[in-house]
């Protein structure tokens, strides 16, 4: 009887064990979901960054000593 107590003290363990993996599985997932709201949420943000730049698609960014202050 001595084998059938150890084999149910690991049995217990082992479901302990599998509860604690399934709690953490969760709580990964609800960071994963958390971290893809937030990826979709800066990606509609540089979107409408995006659209707000004049000539956007010309990919040629002035310097600030390029334009002439409004004085001349």
């Amino acid at each position: 009887m001595h084998s059938n107590d150890a084999i149910d003290h690991r049995l217990t363990d082992l479901e302990i064990k599998a509860s604690f993996n399934e709690d953490l599985l969760d709580q990964l997932n609800q960071v994963v979901i958390r971290q893809q709201q937030q990826i979709d949420a800066l990606l509609r943000e540089v979107a409408q960054l995006r659209q707000q730049i004049p000539d956007a698609g010309s990919g040629v960014f002035s310097r600030a000593g390029d334009d002439l202050p409004p004085h001349y």
